[in-house]
């Protein structure tokens, strides 16, 4: 076994290969602290033909006994990837995947496994680390090696890899991946980060990510094997020209058409036009390499037009963002709805209350969580005009998803100020671009809609840019085109104070510093530009709650009266619920939530619950009703299950010769707690009671 390691905030990161795995192409075993993940890689031995793509699967998972569990359901065995396992392949795929030769198409697989679970909280950051490390000493053609760190900042001083107990105090929290030379990768989040501050995490962060690219090339240089020979295609001179001919003009013509779908039709024309004259004057089907020559001739065209003329596709300059429009409140059912819409891109966004009963369980390595607020994106095949099956969401789903949702988590109230479980659902209705970012506006349209007290309106934007050698241009507001020939996509959310979700994806193997500081400044202008116009729709939340929305009441009784909430096998609980209808949830802390649409029957509730767990107190007064006579007295139920003793003498002022001269069962009488004796029971008096309503004290 070969290892190499170097230390990352005082822990080995420790890099093995030799002893497990052997017979993959590259397998390497990483070791930082308690956490142990195994990254394989593995690629065809011939290739596909057809393709014009990498065909490149990443797949991160995490087993059960890395923590110690065993996992819970009938069949007590992983199942189905869950969203966290989802997003980690993702997450591990984005910095490594520009870094393979363009031609080889050969089929090619990294699994990453976490094999212990340590509280460093590392395991997806290292994944990517120990897939890179495997791509790169093994015999598949890889441009790497990549490295990767989470930096988080706490107190205005950065911590490389914070663990889990210091993330929840981080205001800042991203993962950085990149290359010795430039950034690839960056994922992640804050409490309203300035712009400046999110240039120093990635500035620190790459320092320490040069340090693991190195440790890598080591290892390399210990066990690497001979790279494949990646064979290149020799481009057709005579077929380019000939496409060019054919088609530089149309296409020239047809790229500045402003509609999506008119546009991509007469490119799909001009396209099967020059294919097909082609063709007939050849003795094979060359369809694949015209449709690539076209291609190139449409990316040549539309790249050279922003680079050279500062002029887009649907004619706008390079920092100019589409017009914006939205509507709030349409839909009479739901708590709140939003209709965003920027350019050729619609996002509906639908918020819905819910109580602690809807609360999304995660059961995680790390241990079992709870989310109050949830946000789910969609992304039917209607949108981009075409048919296809409607299946559960797949991984872009679930990444986008994740990242509208980060990017409104820090604006919404703590569930002390707003007892609710919120869901967020974006059905993306037309796309052409950063559906995504939309989602992020019509989210908060539609949680302002519902009445939920969000600490700030949040919006999104995209960036892209297109560089050839020395010539670079940002993009603000990127179309579908721009984004699929382009060279980065560069999201950005957040308020009027600062970044609350970032995440950068490169084309190009890393971006230098001095693009990402333009681009997050033209992101800026553009989420004030957005925010603006959002607040001409709704400047913030209605004061007042859907009407449709359930009415949460919250209480805090005594914990040991919870019992008493409850009942006998829960039967007092059932009949308060079916007395009110409400929704009742009790915590251990002795915090009562109730929850109703109609707020009569949610106080009618309240009003229950705090008579079944109220102290009786010495000279307070009670209306209370007779629920037995004695000869010496009667007794009187003054709260739920609580009776105190009205002894005859303390019935009237006059002396009675019987109780029944005066009270009967059923009657309500005014009474005064008088005593309380060491074992709870009650004494009372109504002759007191009387005295003190007639002087106009107690209650």
């Amino acid at each position: 076994m070969d290892t190499v390691n170097v230390v990352v905030r005082d822990i080995p990161l420790v890099l093995e290969t030799g002893l497990m795995a052997k017979q993959a192409d590259g397998a390497v075993v990483l070791r930082y602290g308690d956490t142990v993940v195994m990254a394989t890689a593995v690629a065809s031995k011939t290739e596909r033909l057809g393709l014009d793509f990498f065909p490149l699967t990443i797949d991160y998972q995490e087993k059960a006994y890395a923590a110690g569990k065993i996992p819970g359901g009938y069949l007590k065995r992983e199942g189905r990837p869950a969203d966290r396992e989802v997003l980690t392949s993702r997450l591990i795929d984005r910095p490594n995947r520009p870094l393979f030769p363009k031609g080889f198409f050969y089929e090619t697989q990294g699994i990453i496994s976490v094999l212990s679970f340590g509280e460093e909280n590392v395991a997806d950051v290292m994944g990517i680390t120990a897939m890179s490390a495997a791509f790169t000493i093994s015999d598949i053609p890889f441009n790497g090696p990549v490295g990767s760190v989470r930096i988080g900042r706490i107190s205005d001083t950065f911590i490389i890899n914070p663990n889990l107990e210091e993330i929840a105090e981080c205001d800042l929290n991203l993962i950085v991946a990149g290359t010795e030379e430039a950034v690839a990768m960056v994922e992640g989040g804050g409490q309203e980060v300035a712009e400046s501050d999110l240039l120093e995490a990635i500035d620190i962060a790459h320092r320490e990510i040069k340090r693991i690219v190195a440790v890598q090339n080591e290892l390399r240089a210990k066990v690497g094997k001979p790279k494949r020979a990646v064979v290149v295609v020799e481009k057709d001179a005579a077929l380019a020209t000939r496409v060019k001919e054919l088609a530089l003009d149309r296409v020239n013509e047809a790229i500045v058409i402003p509609d999506k779908m008119l546009r991509q039709k007469t490119l799909d024309d001009i396209r099967a036009a020059v294919i097909a004259e082609i063709n007939a004057g050849s003795e094979e089907d060359r369809s694949r390499d015209i449709d690539a020559e076209f291609q190139a001739v449409e990316r040549g065209l539309v790249r050279d037009m922003i680079l050279k003329e500062n002029r887009r596709a649907d004619g706008r300059k390079s920092d100019e963002i589409r017009p914006i429009s939205s509507m709030v409140g349409f839909l009479p059912r739901v708590h709140g709805s939003a209709l965003f819409v920027r350019g050729e891109t619609q996002a509906l966004a639908v918020a819905t209350l819910g109580t602690s009963m809807d609360e999304q369980r995660v059961d995680a390595l790390e241990g079992e969580t709870f989310k109050t607020f949830m946000l789910h994106y969609n992304f039917p095949p209607f949108s981009v005009g075409e048919v296809k099956f409607l299946r559960s969401p797949g991984r872009r789903e679930i990444g986008h998803g994740m990242l509208a949702e980060r990017g409104l988590k820090p604006v919404i109230p703590g569930k002390e100020q707003f007892p609710y479980t919120i869901r967020v659902v974006s059905d993306i209705l037309e796309s052409n671009g950063s559906s995504s970012m939309a989602t992020v506006c019509g989210g908060t349209l539609a949680l302002m809609d519902a009445g939920v007290p969000i600490k700030a309106p949040v919006a999104g934007i995209a960036m892209g840019l297109i560089k050839e050698g020395d010539q670079v241009v940002v993009l603000t507001d990127i179309l579908g085109l721009e984004d699929h020939l382009g060279d980065m996509d560069f999201k950005v959310t957040g308020t009027r104070d600062g970044v609350t979700a970032f995440q950068m994806d490169t084309k190009i193997g890393g971006i230098t510093r001095e693009i990402m500081e333009q681009a997050l400044e033209q992101a800026r202008n553009g989420r004030l530009h957005i925010l603006e116009k959002m607040a001409e729709t709704l400047p913030s939340p209605r004061a007042d709650l859907a009407k449709h929305a359930p009415r949460i009441l919250t209480i805090t009784i005594n914990p040991d009266k919870i019992r008493e909430v409850i009942g006998p096998g829960g039967k007092m609980i059932r009949s308060i619920t079916e007395q009110t209808g409400c929704k009742i949830d009790l915590d251990d802390s002795g915090l009562v939530s109730i929850a109703s649409a109609d707020g009569e029957a949610a106080q009618k509730a309240v009003e229950i619950i705090r008579g079944l767990t109220e102290e009786a107190a010495v000279n307070k007064i009670y209306r209370g009703k007779v629920v037995r006579i004695t000869d010496f007295g009667a007794f009187v139920q003054i709260l739920p299950g609580k009776d105190g003793l009205l002894h005859i003498s303390q019935i009237s002022e006059e002396r009675i010769a019987k109780v029944t001269d005066v009270l009967k069962e059923g009657d309500e009488v005014d009474v005064k707690v008088i005593e309380i004796d060491k074992m709870g029971r009650i004494r009372l008096s109504r002759k007191e009671a009387m005295r003190d309503l007639a002087k106009g004290s107690g209650s």
